[in-house]
């Protein structure tokens, strides 16, 4: 089963990275517990972890996106690898905010004025770090940004999140399209012109659930693609190579928690145990906690 497409045109013009991850966001917006507005937020910085992570060459490599403002939001960040697997939070899941005079979600104000970092750890000796000013906070115009500042490539970046009247998430997706060196003019032409015409993915998105009820996402990221890129002239038609899996999945462990211990100084672990006699520490990206009795904690003082 797959839910996302690396495609790339007969021209060799451009390169397409697109999915469908309304289950993969509607599970964060469930463990997170989020009001629309963060729901939004954070769905669209996971999406776009999602497709950044499938541009890696390998399965263990990693990237980090960080955004980072003076709005309520204060940070999200999720991280993804190259194998598709994806995790991430808000730092404030209850943000309330009025709706927009268009009346969209105010992901713009949630997320504020600040700065996007991308941490790319691929097996070197050290990561590759970019940041950027956030342009707008609209998540999609910041990640275009970054593409052409920081990997001087030119990119067009889609990311959506439908919220329901129910706060579950009806729809979401995301699409980055990037030049390719020599592109042909006409290409540029006519994506200029496909994008300029092109329907939020949102509602491409949720047009195709119920004229189909019961597709799979794997269906629906296949006809939406298909409907997006209909129009472009044969020359520059997408062609599909290759399908992937974009998924929610959190790597947390009790080991990880351990070792996290571990980091904080003898000194620092000492006093916890001598004053509290035991640990709880809870993860980030998917809320599970971990408790270290007295002696667990020792075990671990001994081996620092």
């Amino acid at each position: 089963m797959s839910n996302a497409i690396i495609g790339i045109d007969k021209s060799g013009s451009y390169r397409v990275y697109a999915a469908v991850t309304t289950e993969m966001v509607g599970e964060a917006v469930r463990i997170h517990d989020t009001t629309p507005v963060a729901s939004a937020a954070l769905g669209r910085v996971l999406t776009a972890a999602g497709l950044m992570g499938i541009m890696l060459k390998s399965s263990e490599d990693k990237l980090t996106i960080n955004f980072k403002g003076d709005g309520p939001a204060k940070q999200i960040l999720a991280t993804a690898h190259g194998d598709g697997t994806v995790k991430g939070y808000i730092a404030n899941p209850y943000i309330e905010l009025p709706l927009k005079e268009n009346g969209k979600l105010d992901v713009s104000g949630a997320v504020g004025k600040g700065e996007l970092t991308v941490i790319k750890d691929l097996g070197l000796r050290e990561p590759y770090v970019g940041t950027v000013e956030l342009v707008s906070g609209e998540i999609a115009e910041d990640l275009t940004a970054y593409f052409f500042i920081s990997e001087q490539q030119n990119s067009s970046v889609a990311l959506g999140v439908r919220v329901e009247r129910d706060l579950s998430v009806g729809a979401a997706g995301g699409m980055v399209i990037q030049m390719l060196p020599g592109a042909e003019e006409g290409a540029v032409d006519a994506l200029e012109k496909m994008l300029g015409g092109m329907e939020p993915l949102t509602a491409i998105i949720n047009r195709i659930m119920e004229n189909s009820p019961g597709l799979s996402e794997s269906d629906i990221i296949m006809r939406m693609t298909e409907e997006i890129f209909a129009g472009m002239p044969d020359g520059y038609a997408l062609q599909i190579l290759e399908q992937r899996q974009i998924e929610w999945e959190c790597d947390c462990s009790r080991e990880r928690m351990a070792r996290a211990l571990a980091t904080i100084g003898r000194d620092d672990l000492r006093e916890i145990i001598e004053e509290d006699g035991k640990a709880e520490l809870q993860c980030h990206f998917c809320l599970s906690s971990y408790e270290f009795s007295r002696q667990e904690l020792e075990d671990i003082l001994n081996s620092m």
